[in-house]
């Protein structure tokens, strides 16, 4: 998605995409950096809504990165989720990071 990232503790920043008003999501996700340890660790909130300034989903997104003994692993964990309107966007979210990881994979193995 497009966004405005930076890996700065305290930098906020969104990620961009279609609306799909059925989930109530405008198609903006409102994240705040929350923790940067380079080549280790990234942390950020996770927040979307219908775009009336409410939010229906609240959580935290961590990236975490283990030295294995033949590279690296890549561990994804996006849980804390303090607000949890809407089964159907949890569904869909599931949906993409699953997506994006393929991706990722593909990616390192060409």
């Amino acid at each position: 998605m497009k966004n405005d990232f930076q890996p700065a503790v305290g930098h906020e920043f969104t990620f961009r995409s279609n609306p799909v008003p059925s989930l109530d999501f405008d198609g903006i996700v409102y994240c705040k950096v929350l923790e940067v340890e380079l080549f280790k660790k990234l942390s950020y909130s996770w927040k979307l809504g219908p775009g009336d300034g409410s939010i229906n989903v609240d959580s935290v997104v961590r990236w975490k990165l283990q030295p294995k003994d033949k590279g690296t692993e890549l561990l994804l964990d996006h849980g804390d989720f303090a607000i949890l309107k809407n089964i159907g966007i949890f569904d869909a979210m599931n949906v993409g990071w699953l997506k994006n990881m393929q991706k990722i994979a593909e990616n390192l193995n060409a």
